[in-house]
């Protein structure tokens, strides 16, 4: 493909940008209705909403790894194989999606109680929330599987339109269930799985007006699990850090679990508007690497850690202006908002990082490099975020000390990534 034809970074990123930030910005809405319900249910959604985010980031894989493959198949010329790897991720994306319905039902109370410190009112609410939201587990997988082919053929404006037609009617149904409907906590849930059932079907009728083949094809699907089981590993690694993150700020009171709920989720839609750049990445690299073009893959990674690293200084600067004004939105509680402007200053100190850290993450999984950047965030969480987040609870840091783990924890994946892709290893060139 000729870089004539090849779009910009700004253009693959900006419809990617509104198609991850539609998730996020939903749920901030979801913080913001439930938390006038008081601690213990803002509480509740925060450990039920981190629960099934761990479960779905744990099979990111299926957008992620879709993407990578698909992009090199794109970038050589061969688009229906390209289409192809999204049946198959699709195929994977029903069954893992099925096993993590049943198994939420199971779990769910257990999984609650265990990270609620004690708190029963909180684990009950918990309870109650996930048994509902994980019914759209397979829902949500499938759309995973959808973005990752779709980008990897560089489409990313249908995702923008499928994401924000689906989480637009949730934003809507979810104030209304939960208040003039009166079922509260539970309101948030169904609309959840509203949104994610609505996003699925429009997925699966994308894939089937490519009218490729539907069938399985056990080759293409081991393949991805190769690349699954190298981003499972890296996802756990992260994911580990915001789990403890969450059962640590638990144990300190229902306070700090409700302020580290307000923070996680704005961190969070920061975090997902700065991967947009990854996203593009991913694309560009992965089709500049399809096509042997090593000298556009190098151009391409230098450009978006650029980006990455404007846009999160631009997000430092804003959250340090909202610092009295944003954590109240998201609660009435004094004790809440106070306990938010603890972990405040770590919050924003880590967008400038953040922002190169997921520009190169999606460089680096563009050039199917996955091994390394398993290994690289497993060493981080072990090394850095767990020893760090010990020592503030031994010592009775607070909330803040729980984010100053999180800092450091982007830190050693930023150094790693930088000198990984000053070298040579990773820009291996074929479809």
């Amino acid at each position: 493909m000729s870089e004539r034809r090849s779009p910009g970074v700004i253009s693959l990123a900006l419809p990617a940008l509104g198609a991850l930030a539609a998730e996020p910005l939903y749920l901030l809405v979801d913080t913001a209705v439930v938390g006038h319900l008081g601690a213990v249910r803002l509480g509740a959604l925060g450990i039920g909403a981190s629960l099934l985010a761990q479960v779905s980031a744990q099979c990111n894989f299926l957008a992620y790894g879709t993407t990578g493959r698909a992009a090199r198949r794109f970038g050589a010329g061969r688009r229906q194989d390209a289409v192809r790897e999204g049946v198959q991720a699709t195929w994977l994306a029903i069954g893992i999606g099925l096993l993590i319905l049943l198994a939420g039902q199971l779990l769910a109370a257990p999984a609650a109680s265990l990270l609620s410190g004690g708190d029963h009112a909180v684990a009950q609410a918990a309870t109650r929330w996930l048994r509902i939201a994980v019914c759209g587990a397979p829902c949500i997988l499938i759309s995973l599987a959808g973005n990752g082919w779709m980008r990897g053929v560089q489409d990313t404006r249908r995702p923008l339109v499928f994401v924000g037609a689906a989480n637009g009617l949730s934003a809507i149904l979810c104030p209304l269930l939960v208040y003039p409907v009166g079922l509260g906590l539970t309101g948030s849930a169904i609309a959840n799985v509203c949104a994610q059932t609505v996003g699925a079907a429009l997925f699966l009728r994308a894939l089937l007006v490519e009218r490729v083949s539907l069938r399985p094809d056990r080759a293409t699907i081991w393949a991805q699990a190769i690349v699954a089981r190298d981003l499972v590993a890296r996802t756990l690694g992260m994911q580990l850090c915001f789990l403890t993150a969450a059962a640590v700020a638990a144990r300190m009171g229902t306070a700090q679990i409700a302020a580290h709920q307000v923070v996680l989720q704005l961190w969070n839609f920061l975090a997902l508007v700065l991967d947009s750049f990854a996203i593009a990445a991913q694309a560009l690299v992965g089709g500049a690497l399809g096509a042997g073009d090593t000298a556009r893959a190098r151009s391409t990674a230098r450009l978006v850690a650029w980006y990455g690293g404007g846009a999160g200084f631009v997000f430092a600067v804003l959250a340090m202006v909202g610092w009295s004004v944003v954590p109240a939105l998201f609660s009435s509680d004094a004790s809440v908002v106070a306990q938010a402007h603890v972990a405040w200053p770590w919050f924003a100190a880590m967008q400038i990082p953040a922002g190169v850290v997921f520009a190169l993450d999606g460089v680096l999984m563009g050039a199917g490099d996955v091994a390394y950047l398993r290994t690289l965030t497993v060493v981080s969480a072990l090394g850095g975020f767990l020893p760090m987040t010990v020592v503030a609870y031994v010592l009775h840091l607070g909330l803040g000390g729980v984010w100053a783990g999180l800092t450091l924890f982007i830190l050693l994946r930023l150094a790693g990534m930088v000198w990984r892709t000053r070298g040579e290893r990773w820009a291996l060139v074929g479809a």
